[in-house]
């Protein structure tokens, strides 16, 4: 009879994450691993293959709460630009006060990664990408129904998108001033091609 884990793997993963996301890949040593998620480094070993494998893991877990978060705001807006801009305000407000780091983890750990990394980096970047995706997505269904212009193709639409939450969630780390967050939000999407 195979032994059954004694842990909750995707409880470990989420513990992980914050950890990862809070310190960066290289602040955060197997020992603060142990004492976020309760498990020996053998262990650790044993489910994740080593402090890589368990990054990888919290990377793809973090992308896939993402993807979370751009679902939902598609639920809760029948315009596609506005569940873009609701996604955009939940990233650089929210995660202010709700989260471990009010940095993106995977914009984080491009700017930490050197290329004694390059693995990690290669997977950073095609997380980034899957993102890229879901906003590229939206910005054409808003083209379809002419909210967008179509003199820019949806996919470098998507990426100024993406520049913009990176630029507006460290200008916040500056200053946190909700109202003049607000306010630039909205001009991101108050512009042509947007308007």
């Amino acid at each position: 009879m195979a032994k059954t884990a004694k842990y909750d793997r995707q409880q470990v993963i989420d513990k992980a994450t914050n950890l990862y996301w809070q310190k960066g890949f290289h602040a955060t040593s197997m020992r603060n691993l142990q004492d976020e998620i309760d498990m020996r480094p053998g262990s650790i070993y044993s489910a994740f293959g080593n402090k890589d494998g368990l990054f990888k893991e919290a990377l793809r877990n973090y992308t896939d709460m993402g993807i979370a978060q751009v679902q939902l705001c598609k639920s809760q807006h029948s315009s596609p630009i506005a569940a873009l801009k609701a996604f955009v305000q939940k990233q650089v407000i929210d995660t202010q006060e709700g989260a471990p780091n009010g940095m993106c983890m995977l914009a984080k750990t491009m700017g930490e990664l050197t290329d004694e990394n390059q693995e990690l980096i290669d997977i950073t970047k095609a997380h980034l990408g899957e993102i890229a995706a879901e906003f590229e997505a939206l910005i054409q269904q808003a083209q379809s129904l002419g909210e967008v212009a179509k003199t820019k193709s949806a996919k470098d639409l998507a990426n100024h998108v993406q520049i913009q939450i990176a630029g507006l969630r460290t200008f916040a780390k500056i200053n946190n001033d909700k109202s003049q967050l607000h306010t630039m939000i909205d001009e991101i999407f108050s512009h042509y091609p947007f308007q």
